[in-house]
Parts: C-alpha cells; sequence; structure tokens
C-alpha cells in the first residue's frame, strides 16, 4: 500500500482509491489484506498527513530494524526469505534500540560478525496479519559496512534460502523479486549514496 498526494501512476498499482472516508479506508484494508487477487494499492488524497493518521490507527504497530549491508568490494548483501529478495532486518526486543537490533538480525540471519553502522536510512513500512490482528510494521533502516569473508550459506533455521551478494549494476536482476518498499530503499540508498 503507497500513500501519495495523487495517483502514482508511474509505479503501476493494482488498485487506485481515493481517500474520502475512514470506513472506507477501513474497508479498502479489510479488502486488500483478504484478497491475494489485488497486489498492491495506491491511496491518494491531498492531506497525506490526515491519511497516515486515519491509516496507523486501524493496526497494531510493532518495530523492527535491518541493515542494508556494503562490503568494502562495492557488493551489497542480500536474502531470500519466503520467495522474495529483502534485507537482513527483524523485530525490535522489547527496550532494545533500532541500531542494536539491526547489527543483530544482520548476524543472525546472515552469519557475519564485525560489521558496523555508517548511517540510518529513511525507514520502509508494510502491512500483516497474524491470528486476526492487522499489525503495521516500521522497520528502521541502517547503512552497514562490512570487510569480512562473504559468507553465502543461507541461515535456513531463520528462514533464509538464499544470499547474495551484487555490485549495484547487478541488482536490476533482483528488482522483479523484491518486495517494493524495498525497491525504494534500493533506490534512495544505493544509488544515490
Amino acid at each position: 500500500m503507497v500513500i501519495s498526494p495523487e495517483p502514482d501512476r508511474i509505479q503501476k498499482y493494482g488498485l487506485f482509491h481515493k481517500f474520502n472516508t475512514t470506513s472506507g479506508l477501513y474497508k479498502l484494508i479489510s479488502d486488500f489484506q483478504s484478497d491475494p487477487a489485488i497486489s498492491s494499492v495506491n491511496i491518494y488524497g491531498p492531506d497525506i498527513k490526515h491519511i497516515w493518521k486515519i491509516f496507523r490507527i486501524y493496526f497494531t504497530e510493532v518495530g523492527a530494524a535491518g541493515g542494508l549491508v556494503r562490503h568494502t568490494s562495492g557488493k551489497y548483501l542480500f536474502i531470500e526469505k519466503r520467495g522474495k529478495l529483502d534485507l537482513p532486518k527483524g523485530h525490535m526486543e522489547p527496550g532494545e534500540e533500532p541500531e542494536t537490533c539491526a547489527l543483530r538480525e544482520v548476524n543472525e540471519e546472515c552469519g557475519i560478525k564485525g560489521h558496523s553502522i555508517v548511517k540510518p536510512l529513511l525507514p520502509s513500512y508494510h502491512t500483516y496479519s497474524w491470528e486476526g490482528i492487522s499489525y503495521l510494521k516500521k522497520t528502521n533502516w541502517f547503512l552497514m559496512h562490512y570487510d569480512g569473508t562473504m559468507v553465502i550459506e543461507p541461515q535456513i533455521k531463520e528462514g533464509i534460502t538464499r544470499i547474495e551478494w551484487l555490485f549495484p549494476d547487478e541488482i536490476s536482476k533482483i528488482k522483479a523479486q523484491a518486495w517494493l518498499s524495498l525497491i525504494d530503499l534500493i533506490n534512495t540508498s544505493i544509488f544515490k549514496t
């Protein structure tokens, strides 16, 4: 789901919805979550802050953090989880700071040590349902530096089925297999750092 001031027709969303009422928005969210045929939704209206506030009320919010890991070779670390290419990330533990969580999750999901945070990146949000509860997960992202061995052995116990290190010019081959929010992060972080 994307919120914008006007229909964002460049993105080829599955459904466009002009925000009118809270009940209409909540019905759209419910339909989106229950119908796998709706691949994505662009909710638009002139007052994005108001739409975002109403949107967030619908969900239980949870925090997560992860890393965009850049090796000294210039390659970036990607993982495959649940059939989609992604970056290592996970839920924050109670009282855990986002930076600590991001470093821990990269270690747990990719088996690397000695990585460090360079700078924070823009957060991403995504929704999901679990046991009848709708969640909005905010993922705090961090650009990380790593100069160790480029591990490629997936951490199966973490649900990782593939690890890949790619140069920026190789990233286009994974875009079709990645989440939309990940593509936004890649475009604003790798190609503008």
